[in-house]
């Protein structure tokens, strides 16, 4: 390295940002999910991109498609699951193709940090035939995402950048440079290029073939792909992250390192398999490429001596492959210490409520889908993001309407923007009965509180408009919508007993703060007073970390992480904890 070039440590999702910006990229759209939420955070803050939160992720390609079409390099981010929510604009655009360069980066999450699945989004991309580009290292997230702008346009196809959690939160060192004066591409209309209606899509598909052909046979030689010889004895096939792994478990073996992983080159595998004694694929979650290898006749091991779940690690590889025994520390013997909602969290109070009325909940994806775990147990069910709604709606339709009278929908003010309104709006034209509430903490809070469409802000902060949620439903055809403050316990507790005996649809906002907004200071602590306390342990049953009973058992309350919230004075009948100005 020139060591007069500037160098940066920066996070996996940070050098890609850097990336985008250095391509000459012009719009970044992306719907806030961990590991990719960093990704648009720091895109917006380089001069050149406009970049915005979209409702969700389907919006967000169909945002970048636009741009791309209109001839500027565009991006759109997000997790796995995301790429399921955008699967319907990006297995059609893999046959349009692009104009300006389209990048796709979806962050998978091997080890389930933050998510509901392990999927491995290569598999979406093999499918929808979408060429998949996967770094190891800070650098070269940069460098690929430069690299995959440069494929797309070469290529006419959308590419994807595979990342796990593991390569978006790491650090590394990253050579900064100057951002690529990329003109725009001239915009012409070509029907048979651009509407994919059957007869054009059927022409289209022989391209999209005869693409990934050619891309196959050019990275045989392309400088991404690359083989590091050692001692051939043991030679490994890998990519990404597991390409570190490798280089620590086994420094002395040859190594074929993919920078392309879908489509494969197939020439350049065939004769690395050849030159060594026994044939290696590590690569995390599911067998792609150790399936295409094997049916080309190449005989390796791979998960037959290695999982498909969770992340790998140089001493798992020490292990199955050297048959070493893998020395570890015993770990310290320390209490479990389960996830748990914040000190002054409103979604605490709702679940309370509900758990005291015995409500089961149909869950959805947010901090709240904490309120399954004990000691609100409220929650039943969690599929996806908008699934509550949809799934208590399943559930009136096969069993009726007294079924669901125990029943309600949980959903975030986030999520219900992001996918509940459809299935909202599906409740009222089929006739439903049920009721909805929605857990408006005027944040995405669990990706790190993000704006979104009902906030008043954009991704840059600027001022815009905000959907009034109230409006909202009342334009899908719910006629009865109430607003609740969080924290009025009776009152919230009023209002759910009449609207789940209600023969219609309905909505609860249950509304307030995030305990954890910037813009929410509370100026309240509360005070546990130990003469009166009966020891009955109602304020305890919420759950509140910044409650904790004494040796004598009574409670004690930690100043430092009680945000003043009031539940658990509410909850005492017996005055034994009041709230002061601080």
């Amino acid at each position: 390295m020139d060591r007069n070039v500037e160098k940066k440590i920066m996070l996996g999702n940070e050098a890609i940002a850097r990336g985008a910006w250095e391509a000459g990229v012009k719009v970044s759209a992306a719907y806030p999910g961990t590991p990719s939420t960093e990704i648009s955070e720091n895109i917006v803050k380089y001069d050149g991109i406009y970049a915005e939160w979209s409702p969700n992720e389907k919006v967000a390609m169909e945002v970048a498609i636009g741009a791309s079409m209109s001839g500027v390099r565009a991006l759109a981010s997000m997790k796995m699951v995301g790429v399921n929510v955008a699967s319907d604009p990006l297995y059609t655009v893999s046959y349009i193709g692009v104009n300006g360069g389209l990048v796709l980066v979806a962050a998978d999450d091997p080890g389930l940090y933050s998510s509901q699945n392990e999927q491995d989004s290569r598999c979406v991309a093999r499918v929808a035939q979408v060429p998949v580009l996967e770094p190891s290292d800070s650098q070269e997230a940069k460098d690929f995402t430069k690299l995959a702008f440069e494929l797309s346009e070469k290529y006419d196809c959308p590419i994807m950048i595979r990342t796990t959690t593991r390569l978006a939160h790491s650090q590394g060192v990253v050579e900064l440079n100057d951002r690529a004066e990329v003109e725009d591409k001239p915009y012409e209309r070509s029907v048979p290029k651009n509407v994919m209606m059957p007869a054009m899509a059927k022409g289209r598909h022989v391209f999209v073939e005869k693409r990934l052909k050619d891309m196959s046979e050019d990275a045989d030689t392309a400088s991404y792909n690359k083989v590091e010889w050692n001692d051939k004895k043991i030679g490994v096939i890998t990519s990404g992250i597991p390409y570190q792994y490798v280089k620590e478990a086994l420094p002395n073996a040859s190594v074929l390192k993919l920078g392309l992983v879908h489509p494969l080159p197939k020439k350049l595998i065939a004769d690395f398999a050849s030159k060594v004694e026994t044939l290696y694929i590590v690569e995390e979650l599911e067998p792609l490429i150790e399936e295409q290898v094997k049916a080309m006749g190449i005989a390796c091991h791979g998960k037959d001596i290695l999982t498909v779940q969770g992340e790998y690690s140089a001493n798992m590889l020490r292990k199955a492959i050297l048959k070493e025994e893998v020395k570890t520390e015993e770990p310290a013997k320390v209490p479990a210490r389960p996830p748990i909602l914040c000190p002054g969290c409103p979604h605490r109070s709702t679940f309370t409520v509900l758990n005291e009325l015995k409500i089961h909940g149909a869950g959805d994806i947010g901090c709240y889908t904490l309120g399954a775990v004990a000691p609100l147990n409220v929650i039943d069910t969690t599929v996806c993001m908008g699934s509550s709604i949809s799934t208590l709606h399943g559930m009136e339709k096969a069993k009726g309407k007294e079924y669901i009278k125990n029943w309600v929908a949980l959903i975030g003010d986030s999520t219900f923007l992001h996918t509940g309104i459809n299935s909202l709006l599906n409740m009222v034209y089929n006739k439903s009965t049920g009721t909805v509430i929605i857990m408006d903490n005027s944040t995405t809070g669990m990706t790190g509180h993000q704006d979104h469409a009902a906030t008043g802000k954009t991704l840059s902060g600027e001022a815009t408009y905000a959907v009034d949620l109230v409006d909202l439903c009342h334009a899908l055809g719910v006629e009865h919508v109430s607003v609740v403050n969080a924290f009025d316990t009776e009152k919230l507790k009023a209002t759910i007993k009449e609207e789940v005996a209600r023969d219609a649809v309905s909505v609860i906002i249950s509304q307030a703060p995030c305990a954890l907004l910037k813009t929410n200071i509370s100026h309240k602590k509360c005070y546990a007073l130990s003469d009166k306390c009966k020891k009955c342990g109602m304020c305890l049953k919420p759950g509140c970390p910044a409650l904790t009973k004494n040796p004598d058992g009574t409670i004690r309350i930690d100043e430092t992480m009680c945000n003043g919230c009031g539940l658990c004075e509410s909850r005492c009948k017996f005055g034994a904890i009041e709230s002061r100005e601080v």
